[in-house]
């Protein structure tokens, strides 16, 4: 991609905002450390670009694309995160054929942080997906799915603490309820639980307990349902709960040109963000922290 198209595509759907209150004028501030977070959703095992005739997303796409812009973030900024919101597997014949290992390969020749787990990344089973994770040098995040009585066991975190350019970040994970959804069979015995509530927890924990200067949760709920108040999604998240700065969702597929920005419980705001599906687009979050660790950020969809 040549880099004045790049720019052109990159700035259009950038947006800049503040987080508790915080001035805009604070990015320009020489003390200030800019954490990068960059991010995926539903890749559905999309290895290769959409073909040149598809209608909709010609010649979008492709991992080893992804990969040069990664590495091109990485080199502007070494204070970078690479996270996945799930729906990892299912969509192409290379999950068919290869069950996830070349999926997790090239995750981890990418540099993946973190993932978390979403509804179809146990379409071959909760064997089949514990059967992948020697070729993931990445580590699953999930709060509220319990796998003690698993093979899962004891192989996902509830959360993840990174550390960056003296940041504190703690990631955690949540995941959609899987009765209904999937079949039972195929996760056996995993146990669902109330995802906001665990939200509510997790970010207490990494705030107030592990003194994480950025809250982010993984989401594979969904960003918003209509006519469906009650149900968890990426919005109600946000709004019933505090202290996590940025949500990054999957599973509707949403394509969101932008961060939407939302409100927590005690009226802050709170960055809500989800890139699509099938690795079509990367997305940027900037956040700036100065030296009292006060923090504003930038959000971007890159098409890939």
């Amino acid at each position: 991609m040549k880099r004045r198209s790049f720019i052109q595509q990159t700035a259009t759907a950038a947006s800049l905002i503040t987080l508790g209150g915080l001035s805009v004028s604070s990015l320009s501030s020489i003390n200030s450390t800019k954490i990068t977070i960059l991010h995926t959703n539903d890749v559905h095992s999309h290895i290769d670009p959409i073909g040149p005739n598809d209608p909709r997303n010609a010649n979008k796409g492709g991992i080893a694309r992804r990969a040069k812009l990664i590495e091109a973030f990485r080199k502007e900024n070494p204070n970078t995160l690479l996270l996945d919101a799930g729906d990892i597997f299912q969509g192409t014949p290379y999950f068919n054929y290869y069950g996830g290992e070349l999926e997790f390969k090239l995750m981890s020749m990418l540099k993946y942080d973190a993932a978390t787990i979403g509804n179809h990344d146990f379409d071959n089973g909760i064997g089949g997906l514990y059967a992948q994770l020697p070729h993931a040098n990445f580590d699953f995040i999930s709060a509220n799915y319990d796998f003690s009585n698993t093979v899962m066991n004891t192989h996902v975190k509830p959360y993840k603490i990174f550390e960056k350019g003296g940041i504190k970040i703690g990631v955690f994970g949540v995941g959609i309820k899987l009765k209904g959804l999937v079949e039972k069979r195929l996760y056996k015995e995993t146990v669902y639980l109330d995802p906001i509530e665990i939200a509510q927890d997790m970010s207490s924990v990494l705030k107030h307990e592990e003194h994480c200067d950025l809250v982010i949760c993984l989401s594979h709920l969904g960003y918003h349902y209509k006519n469906a108040a009650e149900k968890a999604s990426d919005l109600n998240l946000a709004k019933a709960t505090k202290d996590i700065d940025l949500i990054i969702g999957g599973h509707t597929h949403t394509f969101l040109p932008k961060p939407t920005i939302a409100q927590n419980i005690n009226g802050d705001n709170v960055l809500v963000n989800q890139v699509g599906c099938y690795g079509l687009y990367l997305g940027k979050i900037d956040f700036y922290l100065d030296s009292d660790k006060t923090k504003s950020a930038n959000g971007t969809t890159i098409i890939v």
